[in-house]
């Protein structure tokens, strides 16, 4: 059972750099500690649209405390706190990226502390990926819901002096990435103009940095991951409508798509052999949404479970939206957004599916990253 240690609020005026003097403290609950399992995960909590409510919660596993909202007290003096919609967030080196989509930035924080080093400009930007000291951001290019907004690019970014090295046009509205030797593969989406969503992958050679091909898979692309075996997992959302949601797989020696799993698919994450997958398909037909939790073998391509949660706490999960799995024991973490506007919930299952603890986090808890 989790129980309440401190709360903090407190106030401190900084009226030379900020309109709002007011700063809301962390929040601390202690949870379930286990020094084994290395030092612990930020959760990037997407905040709804519009509201600048984007925050960072951190869960030491050494302590068992999670800590919610730390970004502002770690970062007093940052304007806007930590911005408008979370919608990434990775470790590099040692140093931590926050993709913030509304605010059209990418925040840089040292790895262990939280404390902020940067900020990259990159308008509507989506996700990061890394290869050899450098970091690739997808972005929209045009303005949040323009049916006419031209070619997503993808920005090259030197992780040392943050300056944007090359831009590469890619596919409208791209979203996640992959890097597989030395080509980075861009899913992307054409989310703002249905029906005529974008069905491909962009092939981006990294040396030269231009787009060599595009990979025919299916419409409005969302993430891909890559396995150990030179595959991608490439999910699309289909159109809410006729096309279901669905799961494909690219074999990146011949860039061809080799298989379609034929199972819905709105999130991914491979670890080892494992590919964990959970899917809320909303239906403007039916005006329902059906969800399900696959777990999939990735060196056969085979469902292997309909449902890797086994604990009845599941029917409690309102909207799935963050999905992670630590490495050294398996256990699976999975978020649950409610209603996208009141704070939502971490729940910790382990291998087998049963919960072990679950905690309040933000608003859209959405984005994991282990800590080394």
């Amino acid at each position: 059972m989790k129980k309440i240690l401190i709360v903090l609020l407190v106030v401190i005026g900084f009226s030379n750099c900020r309109k709002d003097p007011s700063i809301v403290g962390h929040e601390e609950v202690e949870v379930q500690p286990d020094s084994m399992l290395g030092s612990g995960f930020y959760l990037l909590n997407e905040g709804n649209m519009g509201m600048n409510k984007a925050s960072l919660d951190f869960y030491d596993f050494r302590t068992g405390v999670y800590k919610r909202n730390i970004y502002n007290e770690i970062n007093p003096a940052a304007t806007k706190e930590l911005g408008d919609v979370g919608n990434d967030i990775q470790i590099y080196g040692a140093k931590l990226y926050a993709v913030i989509n509304m605010s059209d930035k990418v925040e840089v924080l040292q790895a262990y502390t939280a404390k902020r080093i940067g900020q990259i400009n990159i308008p509507n930007c989506r996700y990061v990926a890394f290869a050899n000291g450098k970091a690739y951001v997808s972005s929209y290019a045009g303005i949040v819901g323009d049916p006419n907004a031209p070619e997503g690019f993808v920005a090259e970014i030197d992780t040392a002096s943050f300056q944007i090295l090359r831009k590469v046009t890619v596919g409208r509205q791209p979203e996640e990435m992959a890097i597989v030797k030395n080509k980075l593969y861009v899913a992307n989406s054409g989310g703002y103009s249905p029906p005529n969503y974008e069905r491909t992958v962009s092939v981006v050679d990294l040396a030269t940095f231009k787009e060599i091909k595009r990979i025919d898979v299916a419409i409005n692309l969302h993430h891909i991951k890559k396995d150990n075996y030179g595959n991608l997992f490439v999910t699309s959302r289909g159109d809410y409508y006729d096309i279901h949601s669905n799961l494909f797989v690219i074999d990146t020696q011949t860039d061809k798509v080799t298989d379609s799993l034929n199972i819905a698919a709105e999130n991914i994450y491979i670890q080892g052999d494992s590919a964990y997958v959970y899917s809320v398909e909303w239906s403007y037909i039916s005006n329902k949404n059906v969800t399900s939790y696959a777990l999939i073998n990735v060196p056969e391509k085979q469902i292997i479970s309909k449902n890797f949660i086994a604990d009845s706490i599941q029917k409690q999960i309102k909207i799935p939206y963050g999905l992670a799995v630590n490495g050294t024991n398996g256990d699976i973490y999975v978020t649950d957004a409610k209603d996208y506007v009141t704070p939502g919930t971490v729940h910790c299952f382990d291998r087998a599916g049963r919960r072990r603890w679950s905690v309040t986090a933000g608003d859209i808890p959405a984005h994991f990253a282990f800590l080394p």
